[in-house]
């Protein structure tokens, strides 16, 4: 058993979670005082309230501490290793009806699991486009590569973003080192966004300087002030909405939060749009109030950081061509590049966060954006390079 232990340590370390000896001998401590109740999961829970420091390694931890003892299991314990083989070489995709994939319908998510664990019961074998067992192509709501306005894809690759819920095995190492938490570390990588300079008037004691001066002087007290630190740094957040941005609403609801309850900013302010700018963006995400683009640019100084959030994929013709906003009462006159490259020539600071994952950033639209932006991830990891990259002085 301390052998076991001891390799788990070192396993800690080798995949880049920083812990110390201190921490591993608190743990020890806290076994030899029967802490853990003498259960694998009272061990989990002491080892991990001990030596993850970070929210962000939670998750990588609990990978180690599955692959190590081997009774974690995968994440999708009720899908035995049958069904898996059930989903192998899937027959031909299922050509959909179009009429079906506009279909919109009302899910419970609650009902649809326990019909999925139902079924997973009953079903004794392979199927292929069916529309009712767990299987490959048709119309059934469990399975993959198939289509359903609302099932649970079960293993294969996401083809039309119509599920609602996933049950994969993990195949990556690094699928979740850097995910989203809260507010609070959302709050904490802008954080690094704050220019702190000293302005104004010096009414604030300088302490060091006034000990130095004060000794110079063989005692006799010599008082020295300074201006005070302010953050200088003002930001303007535009949020793209709608459409495909829909399944990232609740990940920019969070940045949105962090960004709009946080001091690190001298002003602050926010803006919508929808795929692309125009000549016009608004104050609210129901498009009523608008604020030309000549407007905005007027209000904020060469400066100001500009920030994007969008997953920048939409039709090439809403940033390539005339009149090509999808929107009907834009009527842009201009491309929408011509817009970007607008605020590109205003703001000396600008970067692009995109929710959308970077094994689709070479498509067409996102290719040209990121050649005029910096882009990052929408995660914790990308904001905090964001906020370095903002924080510079140009």
């Amino acid at each position: 058993m301390p052998g076991i232990l001891l390799s788990f340590f070192y396993r800690l370390r080798d995949r880049g979670l920083n812990v110390t000896p201190t921490q591993w001998l608190t743990m020890i401590e806290g076994l030899a005082m029967g802490l853990h109740g003498s259960s694998l999961i009272g061990f989990y829970s002491l080892s991990r309230s001990i030596m993850v420091r970070d929210e962000s390694e939670l998750d990588e931890f609990d990978q180690v501490f599955a692959a190590h003892f081997r009774e974690a299991g995968d994440c999708v314990t009720e899908i035995e290793d049958e069904v898996w083989r059930w989903l192998e070489n899937p027959a031909e995709e299922y050509r959909m009806d179009p009429a079906l994939k506009r279909m919109i319908e009302s899910v419970d998510i609650e009902a649809l699991r326990r019909e999925f664990e139902k079924r997973l019961r009953e079903q004794n074998g392979r199927h292929d486009g069916g529309n009712k067992w767990v299987g490959t192509g048709g119309t059934s709501p469990f399975g993959h590569r198939g289509y359903h306005p609302g099932g649970i894809r079960v293993g294969g690759q996401g083809r039309y973003g119509s599920a609602v819920q996933v049950a994969e095995k993990r195949r990556y190492r690094e699928h979740r080192r850097d995910l989203v938490l809260d507010t609070r570390q959302f709050g904490m990588a802008l954080k690094k966004l704050r220019a702190l300079r000293r302005t104004g008037t010096a009414d604030e004691l300088d302490l060091e300087e006034t000990i130095k001066r004060t000794a110079r002087e063989a005692g006799e007290l010599e008082l020295v002030f300074r201006p005070p630190r302010e953050n200088n740094i003002s930001m303007l957040l535009l949020m793209d909405v709608g459409g495909s941005m829909n399944p990232y609403r609740r990940l920019v609801e969070i940045l949105f939060s962090a960004a709009h309850n946080s001091n690190h900013f001298k002003r602050f302010r926010y803006a919508y749009f929808h795929n692309c700018i125009y000549e016009r963006v608004y104050e609210d995400a129901s498009f009523f109030k608008q604020i030309t683009l000549s407007e905005l640019l007027r209000l904020h100084d060469r400066d100001t950081r500009l920030v994007f959030v969008g997953d920048a994929y939409m039709y090439p013709g809403e940033l390539l061509q005339h009149w090509g906003a999808i929107r009907w009462n834009e009527r842009n006159e201009q491309p929408g590049i011509y817009y970007l490259r607008r605020m590109a020539e205003h703001f000396r600071h600008i970067a692009w966060l995109n929710p959308m994952d970077p094994v689709m950033w070479d498509e067409p639209t996102v290719r040209t954006i990121r050649d005029l932006f910096t882009m990052y991830t929408l995660t914790i990891q990308g904001v905090e390079g964001l906020a370095k990259d903002l924080a510079k002085a140009s």
